[in-house]
C-alpha cells in the first residue's frame, strides 16, 4: 500500500471545501495498536499502529521563506498484514489537504495524533498499497511535542523519541524501520539537505530541488531534513568513507577543528566495533544559538548528526568523547535500532560506554574530574539504588523518567558489570556478534542477553536481568569493597540528562 500525504498552504477556497468533503466523519477510529495485536510501546503506547508494515517512504519538502511554512507529500508504500477497511498514520499539527490510496481520493480525519484513513475499498491482506498524503507544516507551530527545530533561515529536524509524527505521517515508531528517500526544495540561497547521499539536482524558477536517498532502512526518528545557508565540507575518512559536514556557512571556519576530529574517531570506533555501517558520515551544526530551539547537545540523526553549533567551538578535550558518544549511535541506535523505547538503554549505555573509554585513554578529567573507568564506576555503583529508587531499572523507563542518567550511566555500569563478568575478550565477542546479527533492523534487551548467552557459552540471563530489571544494584564482580549508597526519597539533581550525554 503506498499513502502520499501533500500540504498546500495557498488553497484556494475551492481546494479548502474539495477537502473538507473528503474528511470522513462517520464511525469510529482504529483500534489501538495493542488491541489489534500490535506490540503496543511500554513507553509510548500510543505511538505505532498495526496492520501493515513499511516499506519506504518517498518525502516532498519545499521550503517557503515567505511565511517560514513547508509545503509537503509523504508517500508512504507499505505492506498489509491484514484487511484493512480503515487504518491510521501518526500524525500530529499537520495541516492535511488530500489523502490518496492507491491512486484514489481517500476520507480522513485527524485524532488523538493519528492520521485516520478509510479508503474507497477495504485493502486486502497481503496487498503493497501507496498512501499519498498532501499537507503544509509550520516549524514554529506550539504543539505538546515536536520534532522541528525553527532556525534563523530555514529548519531541521530532531524527530527523537516521539516527534517525526509532527514532521510527517508515518507508522512512528523505531520497530517499523524503512527505506528513504527524500526531496527538498529551498530558494537558491539556501541549501536543502538530508539524510543518507545526494542523488539529483534540477534548478527551476530560482529554486533548487535535491533529492537524497538513504542506503539502509531507517527509523522514523532519525530522519534529518533541513534547509538553511549551509555549506557543505566533505572528506574522506577510513578506508575511503565519504565524509559530509553540513554547517552554517558563517560558522565553516570556526567549526572546522572539530569536524576535522572525525576521521580519527571513526578509526578508533572501526577497532572496537568494526566496519561503519553506512555509505557516509557527517555533521551538521543547526543554525541557531537559541537556548530554547533543542534541549539537546547533539542527536544521532542517521549519517548526519545535529548539533548544537557554540558546542562544536570548544577544544577537543572538552568535546571529543561526546563526538564520540554520538558516533556511536551510527552502530546503536541507527544500524540496531531498539525494539522499543524501553530498549533505550542499548542506545544510550553504549554511547556513554565508548565515550568515557575514548576520554580516559587520553587521559581527560570527566564531568565529575574522574580520570578512569574505575573510578567512575565505582562512583555510579555508588548511586545504583538511589537511581533504581527514582528511575526505576535500567531497562524498564516510562515516558517521564526516559533520558534520566539511569539509561545512561546506569546502562553503561550494566555493560561494566557484564564486562567484569565475562572478562573483556568475551565482552568484545559479544559486542560484534549483536552488532552483526542485528545490522540493520532491530533489536531488544532479550535479543542483547540472548547473544551475550550464546557468545559465552553460558545462561547470562538470570545476572543479566538482575542488572537491568532488578530493583536493587547487584554484587559487581570482582569488586566486593564496592558499596551502594541507601536511597532517601526522590534526588532528581542528577536527571533528566540533556540528550547526547552532558555526564561524560
Amino acid at each position: 500500500m503506498e499513502v502520499v500525504v501533500a500540504l498546500n498552504p495557498s488553497r484556494t477556497g475551492a481546494v479548502a471545501l474539495l477537502a473538507a468533503a473528503m474528511v470522513w466523519s462517520s464511525g469510529s477510529p482504529a483500534a489501538p495498536l495493542a488491541a489489534r495485536g500490535g506490540p503496543a510501546d511500554p513507553v509510548y503506547p500510543a505511538l505505532g499502529n498495526a496492520g501493515y508494515d513499511v516499506d519506504r517512504y518517498d518525502l516532498d519538502f519545499t521550503y517557503r521563506p515567505d511565511n517560514r511554512t513547508v509545503d509537503a507529500t509523504a508517500r508512504v508504500t507499505a505492506r498489509t498484514q491484514e484487511r484493512l477497511p480503515r487504518f491510521e498514520l501518526d500524525a500530529l499539527g499537520l495541516d492535511v489537504h488530500a489523502v490518496r490510496v492507491d491512486g484514489a481520493p481517500a476520507a480522513f480525519r485527524l485524532q488523538n495524533e493519528k492520521l485516520v484513513v478509510e479508503p474507497r475499498r477495504a485493502v486486502p491482506a497481503g496487498a503493497v498499497m501507496t498512501v499519498s498524503v498532501a499537507y503544509t507544516a509550520d516549524p514554529r507551530a506550539a504543539l505538546p511535542h515536536t520534532g522541528w527545530v525553527p532556525t534563523e533561515d530555514g529548519f531541521a529536524v530532531a524527530g527523537q523519541p516521539d516527534g517525526a509524527h509532527t514532521v510527517f505521517p508515518c507508522n512512528d515508531h523505531p520497530s517499523d524501520k524503512a527505506r528513504f528517500t527524500v526531496r527538498v526544495t529551498a530558494p537558491d540561497q539556501l541549501l536543502g539537505v538530508a539524510n543518507g547521499t545526494l542523488a539529483a539536482g534540477a534548478e527551476h524558477d530560482g529554486q533548487t530541488t535535491r533529492t537524497y536517498v538513504s542506503r539502509y532502512p531507517m527509523a522514523t526518528e532519525l530522519l534529518q531534513v533541513s534547509v538553511g545557508a549551509y555549506t557543505v565540507r566533505e572528506r574522506r575518512g577510513p578506508d575511503g568513507l565519504p565524509l559530509r559536514d553540513v554547517v552554517p556557512t558563517s560558522r565553516a571556519a570556526a567549526t572546522e577543528p572539530a569536524l576535522s576530529l572525525t576521521s580519527g574517531q571513526l578509526g578508533w570506533l572501526e577497532q572496537r566495533l568494526g566496519a561503519f555501517p553506512f555509505e557516509t558520515y557527517g555533521l551538521m551544526p543547526a543554525n541557531t544559538d537559541d537556548p530554547e530551539a533543542f534541549d539537546f547537545t547533539g542527536l544521532e540523526t542517521q549519517t548526519l548528526t545535529i548539533y548544537k553549533p557554540a558546542f562544536l567551538l570548544q577544544p577537543e578535550a572538552k568535546i571529543g568523547s561526546h563526538m564520540v558518544h554520538e558516533l556511536v549511535h551510527s552502530w546503536f541506535g541507527d544500524s540496531v535500532t531498539p525494539q522499543n523505547w524501553s530498549d533505550l538503554w542499548l542506545n544510550e549505555g553504549h554511547a556513554d560506554f565508548y565515550g568515557l573509554l575514548y576520554r580516559y585513554e587520553r587521559g581527560w578529567p570527566d564531568s565529575l574530574g574522574f580520570t578512569s573507568f574505575e573510578a567512575r564506576m565505582k562512583d555510579t555503583y555508588a548511586r545504583g539504588d538511589q537511581w533504581r529508587h527514582d528511575s526505576g531499572p535500567v531497562a524498564a523507563p516510562n515516558a517521564a523518567n526516559l533520558f534520566d542518567s539511569q539509561r545512561y550511566l546506569g546502562g553503561v555500569l550494566a555493560l561494566y558489570a557484564l564486562q567484569e563478568e565475562v572478562g573483556p575478550d568475551v565482552f568484545n565477542r559479544i559486542e560484534r556478534e549483536f552488532l552483526r546479527r542485528y545490522q540493520h533492523g532491530t533489536a531488544s534487551t532479550r535479543d542483547y542477553i540472548s547473544t551475550a548467552s550464546r557468545v559465552a557459552g553460558r545462561d547470562l540471563g538470570p545476572f543479566l536481568n538482575a542488572w537491568l530489571y532488578g530493583d536493587r544494584t547487584p554484587p559487581m564482580p570482582h569488586h566486593p569493597d564496592w558499596t551502594v549508597g541507601p536511597a532517601t526519597g526522590v534526588q532528581r539533581s542528577f536527571a533528566p540528562v540533556p540528550r547526547g550525554s552532558a555526564t561524560l
